[in-house]
């Protein structure tokens, strides 16, 4: 089993990379002489904490001291920081053009009866955008249209940070027909992975035939690389029965949305 990290993600989704990354930020930005109270109350941990951090990052060789409250960012330690940086660069602009976009007017799915030019709450749900009426917390727009609840409403102007996770994606990899195909996937055990996903994709006749043995209709079946993209994208968890041939392509897409993903042979289970 393979498992591959969203990119820069690993740094906003782990809470000891996050707090890392800040104080070596801190100590690129201090050295030599660094006070561990100052980076204590820069990024809102104590300074035992910071010690402790410290410590870890001189056994891995990210930073070197001098002792006395003299630390300096390894060659090693600049390294982490710029591919990590880099990653996040990545994702912010994945966000920024991919889910965000130039988008002036966007549509929700009315939760309540919504009149037009009023103020709504905007959340995802089950990966659609929904609309409520109403200044709740989180992001916020304001309605274009009006709409009683179940409808289409346009909204724009808007506010705030629109606050859900992204989905990951579980594949699950079956080898071509003439290697075994679909034969070798124990339909108990996809029907399993299927209960623990939002939806379930196929690609290419063998996950076809596997996801039939395993009693299932999958949801995405045509356009998978994208569909199942823009499925992560939009908070939900997918299960991708895919052939070997037809792997690439998906992965490819995965790691350009900077979606998390991990890798399952159907032969090992």
């Amino acid at each position: 089993m393979a498992d591959t990290e969203r990119g820069g993600l690993s740094v906003l989704r782990n809470k000891r990379d996050a707090t890392r990354y800040q104080i070596l930020v801190e100590i690129a930005e201090r050295q030599p002489a660094v006070s561990q109270q100052e980076i204590a109350d820069a990024i809102g941990i104590t300074a035992q904490a910071v010690s402790d951090y410290l410590q870890g990052l001189v056994e891995d060789g990210h930073v070197e001291t001098g002792g006395r409250g003299r630390y300096e960012v390894s060659k090693e330690g600049v390294d982490w920081l710029i591919s990590r940086t880099d990653e996040l660069q990545v994702f912010t602009d994945h966000v920024a053009e991919d889910v965000i976009g130039q988008v002036e007017i966007e549509t929700a799915l009315a939760t309540d009866a919504i009149e037009n030019g009023r103020t709504v709450t905007l959340s995802m749900v089950e990966g659609v955008l929904r609309a409520s009426p109403g200044r709740g917390d989180g992001a916020r727009a304001v309605a274009i249209t009006s709409a009683d609840a179940g409808r289409d409403v346009g909204v724009t102007d808007f506010e705030g940070v629109l606050d859900y996770e992204l989905g990951e994606v579980t594949v699950v990899s079956l080898p071509r027909v003439n290697e075994g195909g679909s034969t070798l996937a124990d339909p108990e055990t996809i029907a399993e992975y299927a209960a623990e996903h939002d939806l379930v994709a196929t690609a290419g006749t063998e996950a076809v035939a596997a996801a039939s043995a395993a009693e299932l209709d999958p949801e995405i079946r045509f356009g998978t690389p994208e569909a199942v993209r823009e499925a992560a994208t939009k908070g939900l968890d997918v299960l991708l029965l895919a052939a070997d041939d037809r792997l690439a392509a998906h992965t490819e897409q995965l790691r350009e949305g900077t979606i998390g993903y991990q890798l399952v042979e159907a032969a090992d289970r």
